[in-house]
C-alpha cells in the first residue's frame, strides 16, 4: 500500500489525501511534522533529501516529493487530468501560480498568525507584504473565476484542488473571502464534488 508522508495540518499535506479519496485510491497516512523536527532525522531525509512534506512512497519503493508534482502523478489518467494539451498546460500554470503566488503570501500569511513557533517571524512589514499579495492572489482568482467554473477546462482538476488547499482557510490568516464573491461560488463547488473530504480527513487506519 502506498505510504503518504504529511501533517494534518498542511495544506500542501491536505493535496494529495483529498486527491487520493476521490479517488478511492488507498494508502497509510504517516504523520511527519516539520514543527517538531521530525522531517529533518536522518531516516527522513533518506527519504527526502529536502526534509519537506508531504512525500509519496509508491509500493515499490520509489518516492515523490512537491505536493503538486504528487497531484500529477496520482491524476494521470483520471478526470482531475484534462487530456486536452492546451487545457492540461493551463492546469499546469495554475499549479505554478499556486505555489509562486499564492501559497507563500496566504499560506505563509496563516502560519504567522497562527503557529505559536512563527509568531516571532510576524511582522508588521511581513503581515502587510503577504496581506498586499495574498489579496492580490485571490483577485486574480476573482476574475478568473467570474467566467469560468474551475481553472482549467470544463471540470474541476488538480488546479482546483491544489488552489482550494489554503484558499478555503485564507480566512484564518486575516484575509476576507467575502470580497472575492466568485471565490466563494468555486470554493462551494469543489466542496460538492463527489468525494470531497475535509483537511482534517485521514485514511482508515
Amino acid at each position: 500500500m502506498p505510504r503518504l508522508y504529511g501533517m494534518i495540518d498542511s495544506g500542501n499535506c491536505y493535496k494529495p489525501r483529498l486527491l487520493m479519496a476521490k479517488l478511492g485510491l488507498p494508502f497509510a497516512h504517516v504523520e511527519v511534522s516539520s514543527r517538531t523536527g521530525a522531517t529533518r532525522t536522518p531516516d527522513y531525509k533518506a527519504r527526502n533529501p529536502n526534509a519537506m512534506v508531504p512525500l509519496l512512497e509508491l509500493d515499490d519503493g520509489r518516492a515523490i516529493a512537491e505536493s503538486n508534482a504528487i497531484l500529477l502523478y496520482l491524476a494521470e489518467g483520471t478526470r482531475f487530468l484534462p487530456s486536452d494539451r492546451y487545457e492540461r498546460a493551463l492546469a499546469y500554470q495554475w499549479l505554478f501560480f499556486e505555489q509562486y503566488s499564492h501559497e507563500p503570501y496566504i499560506a505563509v500569511r496563516k502560519a504567522l498568525l497562527t503557529f505559536p513557533e512563527r509568531a516571532a517571524d510576524a511582522t508588521p512589514e511581513r503581515l502587510a507584504l503577504t496581506l498586499e499579495r495574498g489579496n492580490k492572489a485571490l483577485s486574480v482568482m476573482d476574475g478568473h473565476l467570474s467566467t469560468h467554473d474551475f481553472f482549467a477546462g470544463g471540470g474541476i482538476s488538480v488546479a482546483d484542488l491544489a488552489l482550494y488547499a489554503y484558499t478555503h482557510s485564507a480566512g484564518k490568516g486575516g484575509f476576507d473571502l467575502d470580497a472575492y464573491p466568485h471565490v466563494v461560488e468555486w470554493l462551494r463547488r469543489v466542496e460538492t464534488d463527489p468525494g470531497h473530504v475535509p483537511a482534517e480527513w485521514l485514511p482508515p487506519a
